[in-house]
C-alpha cells in the first residue's frame, strides 16, 4: 500500500461498473467528510486568526453589533440591530452594566425553506459602561435598525478624569 492509497479523492474504481465514487460507498470516508464539514461550519467567520484572539462576534456570541465612542461628558453606544422594531428591543441600566435585549422573529413559517443564513431568536447583549451614569438623563433612539443610547455622565465621573502630561 502506497500513501497515495490512503488519501481520499474522487477516484472512480474500473473494477465496479458503478457510476459511485469510492468514498461514497465507504462509510469512513464518508464520515471524514462529515466531520470536515462540520468541523468547517463551526470555524468558519475566524478570518484565518486563531480562536484566543478571535472576536466574540466572529464567534457568532457578540450580537447585535455595538460601537463604543466615549467622551469627556457623553458615552455612546450604536448598536446595529436590522429588521427588528423599537418594541422588539429592550434597553436596561442596572448597576453600570447596559444590557440590550430582544428577540427576532421569523416574518413566515415556510417548510418549504431549502437554505436560509437568516437567524431568529432571542438576543441579549451586556456591556459594562464602567463610570457613573446619570441614569435619569439617559436617551435612545432607534432609526433604520439602529439603535443610539447617550448615557450622560454624572458630574462625578466628569472630574474624576486626569489628564497626565507626557515629558520626553
Amino acid at each position: 500500500m502506497s500513501v497515495r492509497d490512503l488519501i481520499p479523492r474522487g477516484r472512480v474504481s474500473n473494477a465496479t461498473p458503478t457510476a459511485y465514487r469510492d468514498d461514497d460507498r465507504s462509510p469512513f470516508l464518508s464520515l471524514h467528510r462529515e466531520m470536515n464539514r462540520l468541523f468547517d461550519d463551526v470555524f468558519r467567520g475566524f478570518d484565518g486568526r486563531l480562536m484566543p484572539f478571535a472576536s466574540p462576534s466572529s464567534l457568532g456570541m457578540a450580537w447585535p453589533n455595538v460601537e463604543i465612542a466615549e467622551t469627556d461628558q457623553v458615552i455612546t453606544v450604536t448598536a446595529e440591530i436590522p429588521g427588528l422594531d423599537d418594541k422588539d428591543v429592550e434597553i436596561l441600566l442596572h448597576e453600570g452594566v447596559l444590557t440590550l435585549k430582544g428577540e427576532k422573529r421569523s416574518e413566515i413559517e415556510d417548510m418549504a425553506k431549502r437554505f436560509s443564513e437568516r437567524s431568529y431568536g432571542r438576543f441579549e447583549r451586556r456591556i459594562p459602561v464602567g463610570v457613573e451614569v446619570e441614569e435619569d438623563k439617559v436617551e435612545a433612539q432607534f432609526t433604520n435598525g439602529v439603535l443610539r443610547i447617550v448615557l450622560p455622565k454624572s458630574a462625578k465621573a466628569q472630574s474624576q478624569v486626569k489628564r497626565i502630561p507626557i515629558s520626553s
